[in-house]
């Protein structure tokens, strides 16, 4: 902690609700352990954590525990995006293909089965800016809703699995899957920001790890974070789990890919880190009274107007996700919520029920992480843990709820 929580408008029992609500879950044994950070306006207010990061182990969450990020790359991979952006190296309306030729013919789903889809032309290219905002009609294997994500299944790419093939292979055979619409109409939850991670590294002439070591996490002082845990930080990883029967935590191996350096760099959903090093980038994403967002200790990354306007809603017609969105797993609710440049955006907090602000930018991970980044209020937290699905248990609403109740 930096700052005791009265000085910044917090409240520090309060706070403490957070810990009681959430040891219950441990207790329970629904999560193995968790870790949380709330700070405001650029000072850390409340660090707390309970239970294991390895149950079998014996070993407790500890404040260096190293978690799997899970989705809570895109973001990282979409600031990336927008640096190049602002060096000049593409335009949001600049086609992918210009940067992954295999894009140039994509098709659109219409009908039939995954073994005999009928498709048509795309009316328009895929986009940069569709792959920020998941309008470009890529999906998941892991949804299972449509014969699309079948077809992703049939070539490796489901939860927890992928072949061995390196980034740019991967994307040019999503490539030549049809999407599951004409790009920029609707939204879906997809490899989009994979696809991403490759324009950053043609654009950049960099492999993405190296680009996010070097021009992310260096300047940054996110020191643990990576595409996958070092021989030295693995008595540090926190274990993955899976909801069993009854809601209860039971070990995952089978879906840990955190222990040895992947072959496909995923920007989509490939990093490790630790709670520090997450705080640190929501820190250069949010306006502080020392500087404007972007910019931390000095070092900028993205200039403020650039953050503002990645926090904006940027789906068709100012619709939220719940007008647009196709009604599959996402990492965020859909009522009032749209979607800026790598982040869900907060339309209007009433429809969804959890007290929050208008511009309150976040995502999460597969693990039943989540972060959020208020820029109204100088607020920013977020949320550590190690249980897939991120679905199992309304961790995410819950935090929220019981951050915002702390603004006093």
């Amino acid at each position: 902690m930096e700052v005791d929580p009265a000085e910044v408008g917090l409240d520090a029992e309060r706070l403490r609700r957070i810990d009681a609500r959430f040891a219950r879950y441990v207790d329970e044994g629904k999560l193995a352990g968790w870790l949380v950070t709330v700070s405001r306006h650029g000072r850390l207010a409340h660090v707390s954590g309970h239970g294991q990061r390895d149950n079998e182990a014996g070993l407790p969450v500890e404040t260096d525990t190293l978690w799997r990020l899970y989705s809570m790359t895109k973001p990282v991979t979409s600031v990336a995006a927008m640096m190049l952006y602002e060096e000049g190296a593409f335009q949001l309306t600049d086609p992918v293909s210009d940067f992954i030729p295999s894009f140039a013919d994509v098709r659109v789903y219409a009908g039939g089965s995954d073994l005999r889809p009928v498709t048509v032309p795309a009316t328009e290219p895929v986009r940069i800016w569709h792959l920020l905002t998941h309008t470009s009609g890529l999906t998941y294997g892991f949804h299972r809703n449509h014969p699309v994500d079948a077809m992703y299944r049939a070539a490796g790419f489901d939860l927890g699995v992928k072949p061995a093939v390196d980034l740019a292979r991967a994307c040019d055979i999503w490539a030549g899957f049809p999407l599951l619409f004409q790009p920029g109409i609707e939204w879906t939850y997809s490899v989009a920001t994979d696809v991403l991670g490759r324009v950053v590294e043609v654009a950049s002439g960099q492999r993405l790890d190296e680009f996010f070591a070097q021009r992310i996490f260096g300047p940054l002082g996110m020191t643990d974070a990576g595409f996958s845990a070092r021989p030295e930080q693995l008595p540090r990883l926190a274990a993955l789990y899976a909801r069993g029967p009854g809601g209860t935590a039971v070990r995952a191996d089978a879906l840990d890919e955190a222990k040895e350096p992947p072959k496909m760099l995923s920007g989509g959903g490939g990093l490790v880190g630790t709670a520090a090093d997450y705080h640190r980038f929501t820190q250069m994403l949010l306006p502080r009274p020392e500087s404007p967002a972007g910019e931390l200790d000095g070092v900028r990354l993205l200039s403020p107007r650039t953050v503002a306007y990645m926090g904006s809603n940027h789906l068709p017609g100012g619709a939220d996700l719940e007008a647009i969105g196709r009604r599959l797993f996402a990492e965020t609710p859909y009522h009032g919520i749209g979607f800026g440049l790598g982040f869900a955006v907060v339309i209007d907090p009433v429809p969804g029920k959890v007290i929050c602000s208008p511009g309150e930018m976040s995502w999460g991970g597969a693990a039943s992480t989540a972060f959020f980044i208020d820029p109204a209020e100088g607020l920013t937290a977020s949320l550590f843990t190690q249980l897939i699905p991120s679905s199992a248990h309304p961790l995410r609403s819950q935090f929220r709820q019981l951050v915002y109740q702390a603004l006093a």
